[in-house]
Order: structure tokens, then sequence, then C-alpha cells
């Protein structure tokens, strides 16, 4: 199924993008160290939030399957840009945090690490792009 997006470049280097099927609208600003004013998510944040949040979704489908309550599930993406040969996303290191009593069997963390690193924003990426997803479950 094809999904449209649009987008119009409203000056300064802001961008105004339209999500086709919902008519949602996000705004893009380049970062600072890139000449823009940092104020709203750059392109490349939109890639690491992407991921971000494609892992806690695809985590919410596995869960809703198995009857596990995730509420509360967190992921923190940080990502890193280099500069060469030329500028683009380095790496994007993913970190999810599973509250206490969320999962405590092994198979069932098994499976859901697995299944986030298959969601398809991840499948996505270039192999060139550092993105490792690491679990953390409270205790």
């Amino acid at each position: 199924m094809a999904v449209e997006i649009t987008g119009e470049y409203v000056g300064s280097l802001g961008v105004v993008a339209k999500h086709g099927p919902s008519g949602a609208m996000l705004s893009t600003d380049a970062p600072r160290d890139n000449g823009g004013k940092g104020e709203s998510f750059s392109p490349t944040d939109l890639v690491a939030t992407a991921l971000g949040t494609c892992v806690l979704t695809i985590l919410g489908l596995v869960g809703e399957r198995h009857e596990l309550d995730l509420k509360g599930t967190t992921v923190h993406v940080t990502k890193g840009m280099i500069s060469a040969p030329v500028r683009r996303i380095g790496s994007l290191k993913t970190i999810v945090t599973v509250p206490v009593g969320r999962v405590d069997d092994a198979e069932m963390r098994k499976r859901l690490e697995a299944a986030a690193r298959k969601c398809p924003v991840h499948q996505s990426l270039h192999a060139d792009i550092d993105a490792p997803i690491d679990f953390v479950y409270q205790s």
C-alpha cells in the first residue's frame, strides 16, 4: 500500500510535511550545526524517530498477540552524525526499557528482541549505519 507524503519549503531551511492518509502535519528545520535554527526535528532526527517508534510499534503488535501489557515501555535513540566522506547518519543507538514485571519469560524476551530488530525501519537502514538495539528489563 502506497502512502503519499507531501512537503512544502517555507523558507529559512524549514519544511512543512503532510501525511496524505490522515492529514497530520509536521515541521522540520535544519540543525544548528548545519545552518538551521534547530527549532524542530531535522530530517535525520525523523529517521531516528522513525526507528524508535517502529521498534515500539512492533513490540506492541507482538505484545497484543501474546496478551502482554507493554504499556510504559520506552525507547531512547541516540543519533550520531558523521561528516566524512559525506555528511550522514553514522549511528542510531537504540535502548528499549521494559518496566518491571512486564516480561519475565526468557523465551518471550528473545521473541520480542528478535521482532524489534526486524522492524521495517531498522531493516531499511544502510548497512554502514551502526544501529544496535539493546534491551533493559527493569527489576
